[in-house]
């Protein structure tokens, strides 16, 4: 069934399956050519360094990709205050012109409706 989810399905998701690929990375045997071919590879383990170099580009791409996303924000911070400015333009001629509209309307002389009385109460007569 394919149903549409929150970002944070989506986020979830992702983070299951870069941590699967991690893991997978951490259990399989090093890529030794010269080697020769072992019987099992349930026992192979990484070694410290290839440990530390794992997680030293891990680290390295998570910072590449907050770099990455800081600048773009840091890019787009003009536009979006510039766009903020004109939502609040006009949200304040709206406030303006709706209130000069009911000045305007309360000013001028109402006019009355067919079938109703100037003074307003039903079944009075305007003397």
């Amino acid at each position: 069934m394919n149903t549409m989810r929150g970002p944070g399905d989506q986020q979830s998701r992702v983070f299951c399956e870069l941590s699967a690929l991690v893991f997978n990375l951490l259990r399989s045997p090093p890529l030794m050519p010269d080697s020769p071919p072992r019987r099992s590879t349930a026992g192979a383990q990484i070694t410290p360094a290839g440990f530390a170099s794992l997680l030293l580009g891990i680290s390295v791409a998570l910072m590449l990709c907050g770099s990455v996303t800081f600048f773009i924000g840091f890019m787009l911070m003009p536009w979006v205050l510039g766009l903020m400015m004109v939502f609040y333009v006009a949200a304040i001629v709206s406030a303006l012109s709706v209130l000069g509209r009911s000045i305007l309307c309360f000013a001028s002389p109402r006019k009355d409706l067919p079938g109703s009385n100037s003074v307003g109460a039903p079944g009075r007569v305007k003397l």
